[in-house]
């Protein structure tokens, strides 16, 4: 009752209200950057933590001095100036003190260090108490004094609790309202502790308008200072919103364009995929789109006229876009769209704008092209129940439309699409075959038609899959070179044949295929020569074998290589001659060390005379150019008669020998004494080569 008649009868009740406004107001804008030093750390923290104790401080000094010249002690009074500095000191660097123990991590550290709030509000107030000097005689009630010290420790332990660890909603709230009970509790307990008797010469107090008139002025400095932590507080908000936002658009959406990216994509289609489980007779396409002529532009134009022509076409796709529809950049030039439609003429009417938008030539300066691209669409739920499944079936069909010359968009078919579905992962163990160590090499000899005498063997690739057994090389190989891991398997074949062929004792070449790939490649004449450098492979025993459509792609510079690789002492086979191009000018351009005749011709020798012509014309050519000739796919002692006939240098076929392991040739052929010598290889793989495997 003391403490509520001292506020209704010793005071001026506004300014009263008027300290109580400064505090509440300091108190939540404390509350504020007492957050934000939390949410910081390291010289960040710090200076949060500065700006945090003089806005505390500097409110609980106001709310004192304001509430001060409220009080009507019916006598003069002044205030000392050091003890009144010195108060506004200790109540920064006490509450400073407080908020950096609560904020230190430790379990007990809130409570401790509201507590330590609450001993600065206290030293705060009766230093100020002892700068207050008034004309009479003041007695203290200790009673008074030691609850309003416990007052201001428990209430500022409870306070910043819940700031640092209340579970409520409202503990930001509760907290700030407890600070301000700290704060007004202390000091209206403690003005109850005080009893002034006048002197009984003094006839009057200090004029009440100069105490308003320095009341209001301390207010105004105390919501300046507090105004500036919360301008403070509220730029840096803006600028984490601002970053926040920036962040995000980074995150979600593609740098270049400023279409949503991939994750974007993700996220909308699994929503989508939800909103139309739950409504019936909604459905969700999916749309892969791949550029076709991207390439195209960045090697005549250059990247930059790349970079314009993908922000063309995203602004082209981001302008035909109508409600339920949505397109991303997924990278390089891929884009996807979705769709939610209930009507099928929904969907191709957007599949239709997405073609004209798509087709529509893009123009730089003086130069123009129509990029056209590759549609393939994939529908929730026919074509699958999930995100995955969907984007997976809707590449699918966007590779078959770029198969398709013909077709620009392709919606998904299971039984089309599945195969290549099997394609797609047989190229994925092929990446990892040489080290699970899957592939091996089969040798199929060649012989002298003649004598009958060895001369050769062609190394021929094998592939064991672990779970599918053998996969015949017309399958794997066409995969391989379509992936690029015929770079890897091609350098793995050359490097382990050498190998296995350096360790025979009987000096017999072996034959290798090339590939245009590995043709075009610069240093493929110094790769061989390292090869036979490690492996001790003299350059006569290895022979390169080539289609003639290997060279046709870059003429000038295949036979350059060749060259090179002819000069090491390495023999060049062309292979397949016959079919193809088969040109006169190819073995006029090069020394070839061999012809090798294509296996179709075998098959027909026998009945057709067309085919016999063909054979004995190719040996006269041959024999002409002084170039021996091997034929392939003898498989008959009659095509071996006839070639005897016709003068054919050497064979190669199932009637001499089936392709096998090393081991079994070379048992058969030398004994089981040198079979672990000849079988050491290597796998250290690089390049790429054709017809690997027959």
């Amino acid at each position: 009752m003391r403490v509520i008649s001292c506020i209704a009868t010793e005071h001026n009740l506004w300014l009263v209200l008027l300290a109580a406004f400064l505090c509440v107001t300091g108190c939540w804008v404390t509350s504020g950057l007492f957050q934000r030093t939390r949410k910081t750390d390291g010289i960040q923290a710090k200076g949060w933590l500065v700006l945090t104790a003089v806005a505390a401080g500097s409110s609980i000094w106001c709310t004192h001095f304001v509430a001060m010249l409220a009080y009507d002690p019916g006598a003069p009074i002044f205030f000392e100036p050091l003890l009144t500095m010195a108060s506004l000191i200790i109540a920064i660097i006490g509450t400073g003190l407080g908020f950096a123990c609560a904020t230190s991590g430790g379990r007990y550290m809130a409570p401790v260090g509201g507590a330590i709030v609450g001993l600065a509000i206290s030293a705060m107030h009766y230093t100020g108490m002892a700068a207050y000097h008034v004309a009479g005689i003041v007695e203290w009630d200790s009673a008074y004094v030691a609850a309003s010290v416990l007052i201001a420790i428990a209430f500022g332990a409870v306070a910043l609790a819940q700031w640092v660890r209340g579970q409520s909603r409202n503990a930001l709230f509760i907290g700030t309202g407890v600070l301000v009970l700290a704060i007004v509790g202390l000091h209206f307990t403690g003005m109850a502790a005080v009893s002034v008797t006048p002197m009984s010469f003094v006839t009057g107090g200090t004029n009440p308008s100069v105490l308003e008139a320095m009341a209001v002025s301390v207010a105004i400095v105390g919501l300046l200072i507090a105004g500036t932590g919360a301008v403070s507080y509220l730029i840096d908000e803006r600028m984490r919103f601002e970053n926040y936002e920036r962040l995000q658009q980074l995150a979600l959406n593609d740098a270049l364009t400023g279409l949503p990216n991939r994750t974007s994509f993700t996220d909308y289609l699994v929503n989508e995929i939800e909103r139309a489980a739950e409504t019936d007779g909604t459905k969700v396409a999916v749309i892969g789109i791949d550029l076709d002529r991207f390439k195209e532009i960045n090697d005549l134009r250059g990247h930059a006229a790349g970079d314009h022509a993908l922000k063309m076409v995203a602004r082209r796709l981001a302008r035909l876009l109508k409600d339920g529809e949505f397109t991303a950049r997924l990278g390089g030039d891929e884009f996807a769209a979705i769709k939610r439609f209930t009507e099928q003429s929904d969907l191709l009417d957007f599949v239709a704008r997405l073609e004209k938008a798509l087709f529509q030539p893009l123009r730089f300066d003086d130069f123009e092209i129509v990029t056209g691209a590759s549609i393939g669409v994939a529908v929730y739920p026919l074509d699958g129940e999930d995100c995955e499944r969907l984007v997976s079936n809707a590449d699918l069909a966007m590779y078959r439309a770029k198969a398709d010359v013909q077709q620009a968009v392709c919606f998904y078919e299971s039984a089309m699409d599945e195969a290549a579905r099997d394609r797609r992962a047989l190229a994925n163990d092929l990446r990892h075959a040489i080290d699970r160590g899957d592939l091996a090499l089969h040798y199929q000899l060649q012989a002298s038609v003649l004598t009958g005498e060895v001369t050769g063997y062609e190394a021929l690739l094998r592939w064991r899959h672990p779970e599918r057994g053998m996969i015949p090389p017309s399958e794997f190989i066409p995969i391989a070179e379509e992936n690029g891991s015929i770079q890897a398997i091609g350098e793995w074949v050359l490097r382990t044949a050498c190998r296995q062929a350096a360790g025979w004792h009987n000096g017999h070449k072996v034959a290798v295929n090339l590939s245009p790939k590995q043709l075009s490649h610069s240093n493929l004449p110094k790769l061989i020569h390292e090869i036979l450098l490690e492996t001790g492979l003299p350059a006569r025993r290895l022979e390169l074998e080539l289609t003639e459509s290997a060279i046709i792609a870059d003429k000038a510079r295949t036979l350059h290589a060749l060259r090179q690789i002819r000069a090491l002492g390495v023999t060049i086979a062309i292979d397949d001659f016959g079919t193809g191009y088969s040109s006169l000018d190819t073995l006029r351009s090069f020394p070839f060390d061999k012809i090798k005749l294509d296996r179709s011709f075998m098959g027909d020798i026998e009945q057709s005379p067309q085919a016999k012509a063909i054979v004995r014309a190719v040996l006269a050519l041959g024999r002409s150019l002084e170039i021996p000739v091997l034929a392939e796919g003898v498989e008959t002692k009659i095509q071996l008669s006839i070639l005897q006939q016709e003068g054919c240098n050497e064979a190669q076929g199932f009637l001499l020998g089936r392709p096998q392991p090393l081991g079994k040739i070379i048992e058969a052929n030398f004994g089981p004494e040198i079979v672990e010598e000849a079988m050491e290889t290597t796998v250290s793989v690089r390049l790429p080569l054709k017809r690997l495997g027959r």
